[in-house]
């Protein structure tokens, strides 16, 4: 059997976090992320989440076992004020995204400094080209998750997943296994779903030695409902995606790699 998968939801809302804690996911994760994501992003089909800080003080209550986790904005002149605050309203994990020098990753982790559990959101070319020497850092980091979102728009690819046969990927996670780095890659829809159907994505998380993924905004969509059934459907949906985890067969995955990467081709052609 493979590492854990440690699941990540993100939400704000307090019911939606109690739901997800109790169906086992590992990160409930509130997103302050707003600086220069609507100019990156704004033309996909993706969330920008409007959550607000003080939201974390609402959610930490709710939760049993998963983590509460914080998505700040990249280092600005307020990164300080906003890391206080996160550890102060009951953050136990905060995540840098945007990244792009060593020097950012150093200031957020010194201000960090040990107080929670620390996680890179590794997502362009810069921090890509920078990864050695932001690896020197790596007594501080406590994991990098490689986002492939904002990472395949900073290299003009058309497909997300391309960052998996382009050499991306595969590149950053022998490196993050070589200094001994937990990690995590993108997303992962429930099962049967997705651009690449989530058995696939998960089949090369399991290959890759991957450890963290979060839940797709589809995934999370029958969280919206506070009926019984909606939050039964849920639970079932995440332990369905434990069950293919720990059911996943070596001898298996060869072959359905290389369906995944036949399909990213087909896609991009």
């Amino acid at each position: 059997m493979n590492n854990k998968l440690n699941l990540m939801c993100i939400t704000n809302e307090p019911s939606m976090a109690k739901i997800a804690d109790e169906s086992g996911v590992d990160y409930i994760f509130l997103d302050l992320e707003l600086l220069g994501k609507e100019e990156r992003q704004g033309h996909l089909d993706t969330v920008i989440s409007k959550h607000k800080i003080e939201d974390l003080k609402r959610i930490k209550p709710h939760l049993k076992k998963s983590k509460l986790l914080v998505r700040i904005n990249p280092v600005h002149r307020f990164t300080k004020k906003e890391i206080e605050t996160s550890i102060e309203y009951g953050a136990d994990t905060i995540m840098l995204p945007y990244f792009k020098s060593k020097d950012e990753v150093e200031f957020f982790l010194n201000t960090v400094d040990g107080r929670a559990e620390t996680i890179l959101l590794l997502e362009t070319k810069e921090a890509f080209d920078n990864i050695d020497e932001i690896l020197e850092l790596k007594d501080k980091i406590d994991a990098v998750h490689i986002g492939l979102n904002d990472l395949h728009l900073s290299y003009d690819m058309s497909f997300m997943f391309e960052l998996f046969i382009s050499g991306h990927v595969t590149t950053l996670v022998d490196k993050f296994k070589i200094n001994n780095i937990k990690f995590g890659i993108g997303g992962v829809a429930e099962l049967g779903k997705g651009d690449i159907p989530a058995e696939l994505v998960l089949n090369e998380h399991y290959k890759l030695g991957s450890s963290m993924c979060i839940l797709s905004r589809s995934f999370s969509q029958t969280l919206s409902s506070d009926s019984k059934s909606s939050h039964a459907n849920y639970k079932d949906k995440v332990a369905d995606l434990r069950f293919f985890w720990d059911s996943i067969e070596p001898s298996q995955s060869h072959d359905d790699s290389l369906l995944f990467s036949q399909l990213i081709k087909e896609r991009i052609s």
